[in-house]
């Protein structure tokens, strides 16, 4: 077999079994490869037909309108998949929509080219009559089924967006015999809404766009619910989707042992340098020149924030024998009485600790919440601790304090435009926001990309409370009756 891999790609192909390799060979070389963004169309329904096209490398997403004009998703195509076989010969525009659900890739040839090569070539020929049989068959097998499921399948199906293996394998987990999950490893944007056409039910993740104008193409498709697997709600216009008529559902807490235990860490390897002392080793260099830390025992930690979260971590800091000072818009005089943590104002917080965490929510008020002025409160040396929401900080600010040696360190977990970078492998690009790039370049920066929630205690919790959310709202509960809604806040006269 030839070394060309295009060549054997199609030779793997069900659609080509019956031909030689020269004749593959052929078609390879008349091939148009069409890189696909997510939510692009090949095709839309009702476009002029004329084209076959292969599935190289993602999958596309087979939509036709019914009767009454909503759009219905037939099926998903996969690498190796062709498509426009049975309508090469006719003229007659596109039976169907097709939409690629992530990045992808289709090889396209026009179809009077198709229909030469098949001229040509008797064994092409050959090989497409027997899959058309074959699939015909199938096809005709497969109807009964088809109609006895759709009649019996009841399930809640949900479109689950900016989905990685880790959210299918445990939402697959808990996904019964009532809920159906449909994966789509694109973001939701206005470009994507579309995707959820004909879904009643979306979840959605820190990144996706949930504002007006995305809420407004989802409400038009027949969404309902939107399930956050997430905490925070930032990202959603809550007016709008009150408006709209679009619950929204939260995970309001997973384990908050996972986010303290991430800060922990950043803690103890930003300040005993473990990440530059690692790479160091790996090089061969023993030296410990420059690597010295603090002992975190009988030094003082500031926690900004004492939901469940800064509540753990504290427990944690303390168990270094750390003293530990709290900040909370709603401070608790039982838990400070019981955990010894004090409530202070945020200037003294920041005035007397070597270690600052935020674990606040980002709402207007806190939006910078360490700016410029702040960061010139804390002690000279600070080490500064991000796991909540990144634009709890004010990252120009924060560039200026590495640069003049104010701040000790910064630990984050968080970027405020991290939506861009996170969660995806972009290690063949250029970073081009500046910002982000400046970070990467100083020693005392340690970045890890939105992992602290990362844990399989708390990737099991978040299916749970996720499916539950979905099963309740599909129960008929509604308001406040969903235990996890998400409203917008109550307008003050």
């Amino acid at each position: 077999m030839t070394s060309d891999p295009l060549v054997r790609f199609l030779a793997a192909t069900d659609w080509l079994q019956l031909a030689g390799e020269e004749t593959i060979a052929a078609i390879a070389s008349e091939l148009e490869p069409r890189r696909l963004d997510p939510g692009e169309d090949v095709f839309r329904e009702g476009d002029p037909g004329g084209t076959v096209f292969v599935v190289h490398d993602g999958e596309l997403e087979v939509r036709r309108r019914g009767d009454d004009g909503t759009e219905v998703l037939l099926r998903v195509m996969g690498a190796g998949e062709v498509g426009g076989l049975t309508s090469m010969a006719l003229d007659r525009p596109r039976s169907a929509t097709l939409t690629a659900r992530g990045e992808a890739t289709v090889l396209t040839i026009a179809s009077e080219r198709f229909l030469a090569l098949m001229n040509e070539h008797e064994d092409l020929a050959r090989s497409i009559v027997a899959f058309l049989g074959g699939k015909v068959r199938r096809k005709t097998r497969q109807l009964a089924t088809l109609l006895a499921h759709e009649q019996t399948d009841d399930r809640a199906r949900v479109a689950v967006f900016d989905t990685k293996p880790y959210d299918r394998r445990w939402l697959e987990a808990q996904a019964g015999d009532d809920l159906a999950f449909d994966f789509f490893e694109a973001r939701l944007r206005p470009g994507t809404a579309r995707l959820a056409v004909g879904y009643r039910y979306v979840c959605a993740f820190v990144n996706d766009d949930l504002s007006a104008p995305v809420l407004e193409a989802l409400a038009a498709g027949g969404v309902e619910l939107i399930a956050l697997r997430c905490a925070g709600f930032n990202n959603v216009d809550l007016t709008a989707a009150q408006r709209l008529g679009i619950t929204v559902v939260r995970v309001p807490a997973y384990s908050p042992h996972a986010v303290a235990e991430h800060a922990a860490a950043l803690i103890l390897t930003l300040n005993r340098k473990v990440h530059r002392a690692h790479m160091r080793v790996r090089e061969g260099n023993f030296s410990l020149a420059g690597l010295e830390g603090f002992d975190l025992h009988g030094r003082t930690a500031g926690v900004v924030g004492l939901g469940n979260i800064g509540r753990c971590l504290a427990d944690i800091l303390r168990g270094f024998g750390m003293t530990v000072l709290g900040h909370d818009a709603f401070p608790d005089l039982e838990y400070s009485a019981r955990s010894g943590v004090r409530y202070v104002e945020l200037d003294e917080l920041l005035e007397r600790s070597d270690v600052v965490s935020l674990h606040a929510p980002l709402t207007p008020d806190t939006h910078h919440l360490i700016d410029a002025s702040r960061i010139l409160r804390m002690k000279p040396g600070v080490l500064l601790i991000n796991t909540s929401r990144g634009a709890l900080v004010d990252t120009a600010a924060l560039i200026t304090g590495l640069k003049n040696g104010h701040l000790g360190g910064a630990g984050l977990d968080v970027y405020e435009e991290e939506s861009e970078y996170f969660f995806e492998d972009r290690s063949d690009e250029v970073i081009t926001d500046d910002v982000l790039a400046r970070l990467l370049t100083f020693p005392n920066v340690l970045i890890t990309s939105h992992q602290a929630f990362l844990t399989v205690d708390a990737l099991q919790a978040i299916a749970r409370t996720t499916a539950t959310n979905v099963r309740d709202y599909c129960a008929g509960k509604r308001g406040t009756a969903l235990e996890n809604l998400v409203a917008p806040p109550e307008r003050t006269p």
